[in-house]
């Protein structure tokens, strides 16, 4: 599975371009932009497991700085306060790391 067979190929390009500039990151609008908030739960759930990179079923921060080239592979990486602001917004439980059910 690859994450252009969840999303189109095309949404994915618009969403990594709005956010080009160092620090204009913003997960909520990338993910409307890419159509992932249109996903259904195990979509969402799919797309979560291509970016789990050791398969822990959380994400971590380390993980994070490469999330947009997870979606293009020349993108760049998110910052370091990019990552911790993306991280502490789905972190229900404030240990560092995202899990399935906190994503989106």
């Amino acid at each position: 599975m690859s994450l252009t067979s969840i999303l189109s190929a095309e949404a994915i390009d618009t969403a990594v371009k709005e956010c080009e500039a160092p620090e204009s990151f913003c997960y909520k609008k990338f993910f409307k932009t890419c159509g992932l908030s249109a996903k259904t739960p195990q979509e969402i759930k799919n797309v979560f497991q291509l970016l789990d990179d050791d398969n822990s079923a959380y994400i971590e921060e380390s993980e994070l700085k490469f999330f947009l080239q997870k979606f293009v592979p020349s993108a760049r990486t998110l910052s370091d306060a990019e990552a911790k602001k993306f991280i502490s917004a789905a972190d229900d439980d404030n240990d560092g790391k995202i899990g399935a059910e906190g994503w989106c």
